[in-house]
């Protein structure tokens, strides 16, 4: 069978699978195998050492892995579908939530992901990276993991200044039993180490302009406090007047989250269309609209934890096990309607 993206959903899949009996080929767009712990996650975070490890087990039990190659480009999907008697999409959610404030085209302006992967791929090979903080003004929009993650790494790579903005007000530091009651997930002030390592915090602001240096590239963010609330269910974003300031920003990483699994010519060839939040379908088998094509991982729940992307590879990979008619049961951790519980920001 051929598990299409290397990261913790597509490996956790492989290894079940190989240890079952069953012939694996992973295949990965990227250079080296391991997706978004490889190329995503900081070194600081995830030593690298770690995925080596795994993939010398997964190597030895009999899995094989392809890189270089984008499945609907390099192989079509129906060499895919020929070749293999089934297939898991474990393709991840890489598409990253961008925004449409003025002066976004800026030289400067980028997304999260964009700053992550260039560090990443500079602390493997020893060069310089291709999109550095050093010495920059660093202004990174919004408030969880990976703007954590570039907050990290920006200091790492010598920032002139870091500044993190965060759209919502700052939250309590403990947890309010009434509104937030266990075992939600707590709305709660979290100090990432990072965040220890220096740099401003800003709560309750919002950036409504990047401010162009008179060369195409950004020179700083001008910004204002906004009071944020729920109504019906929908967040309502209401700026407050006479807030506005000015911030210096030579660089400007978006880390507002992620909008889902990207297009690509492999779905399109499969027929499969992304949904509402740009995710893939399946049943409860973990099999999406076309036959004997399974996914897991964030391709299917979304943008979240690495642990829910492993219990999701191990129960598609039981999932496939059935299908391909091999008896004998794999152990399936989570179904593929299982929900983390947490509370809507």
């Amino acid at each position: 069978m051929a598990v299409v993206g290397s990261g913790p959903a597509g490996l956790a899949a492989a290894q079940q699978l190989a240890r079952a009996g069953h012939e694996v080929v992973v295949y990965e767009r990227d250079e080296r195998i391991g997706g978004l712990l490889r190329f995503g996650i900081p070194d600081f975070k995830l030593e690298k050492k770690h995925i080596d490890r795994r993939l010398d087990q997964l190597t030895a039990e009999g899995v094989r892995f392809v890189t270089g190659c984008e499945v609907g480009v390099d192989i079509s999907a129906a060499e895919l579908r020929e070749q293999y008697d089934a297939v898991l999409l474990a393709t991840g959610a890489l598409a990253g939530r961008d925004v449409d404030t003025p002066g976004r085209e800026l030289r400067g302006v980028h997304l999260a992901m964009e700053h992550l992967v260039a560090s990443n791929r500079a602390v493997h090979s020893g060069q310089s990276p291709t999109l550095s903080a050093q010495g920059k003004h660093v202004v990174i929009i919004g408030g969880g993991d990976t703007a954590a993650d570039c907050l990290g790494v920006a200091h790492r790579q010598g920032a002139a200044s870091v500044t993190q903005l965060d759209l919502y007000p700052q939250p309590p530091a403990t947890r309010n039993g009434e509104q937030d009651p266990w075992p939600t997930w707590p709305t709660i002030l979290r100090m990432y180490p990072a965040h220890e390592e220096g740099g401003a915090r800003e709560f309750a602001a919002a950036a409504h302009e990047f401010v162009d240096d008179g060369t195409g590239a950004v020179r700083a963010i001008r910004i204002q406090q906004v009071d944020v609330r729920r109504e019906d269910g929908r967040r309502v974003v209401t700026p407050v007047p006479g807030t506005e300031r000015e911030l210096p920003a030579d660089l400007v990483l978006l880390a507002i989250g992620f909008a889902g699994t990207e297009p690509s010519p492999l779905l399109s060839d499969l027929g499969l269309a992304r949904s509402a939040r740009g995710t893939l379908d399946c049943g409860a088998d973990w099999q999406t609209g076309a036959e004997g094509v399974f996914t897991a991982g964030d391709a299917h729940r979304g943008a979240a934890l690495i642990v829910w992307a492993i219990a999701e590879g191990r129960a598609a990979a039981a999932a496939i096990h059935r299908y391909l008619g091999v008896p004998g049961d794999l152990p399936a951790p989570v179904d593929a309607a299982a929900q983390p519980l947490a509370v809507p920001r």
